[in-house]
């Protein structure tokens, strides 16, 4: 099985081309080139907790300092914990990346 992004786990509808985004708008996780390949994912489909305001429980996760605590417990991020076990890049890794690429 292929491993998947946050919003076809989620079934967000909120990536480019998803059935949401003229309801509810683009989730910056699927747009955020920085972050395309960490741990497996497209943009950032597999760094979603490092992402500011992503959209999960259907509403805006501000900072990554505001979010960690949910995404720490959520299904998603477990997964793709144990799916890139040893390599897995965690939040910080992500942030220092995506700020060296600014």
């Amino acid at each position: 099985m292929d491993k998947q992004n946050c919003w076809d786990f989620k079934k967000c509808g909120r990536q480019p081309g998803g059935i949401k985004v003229k309801e509810l708008g683009i989730c910056p996780a699927s747009v955020e080139i920085r972050a395309d390949g960490i741990n497996s994912g497209s943009n950032g489909g597999r760094a979603c907790w490092a992402i500011t305001g992503t959209f999960c429980g259907g509403k805006v996760q501000g900072s990554h300092a505001q979010k960690l605590g949910n995404c720490l417990n959520c299904d998603f991020y477990k997964i793709v914990q144990n799916e890139e076990r040893p390599n897995f890049r965690t939040a910080s890794y992500i942030l220092s990346l995506i700020r060296d690429k600014e």
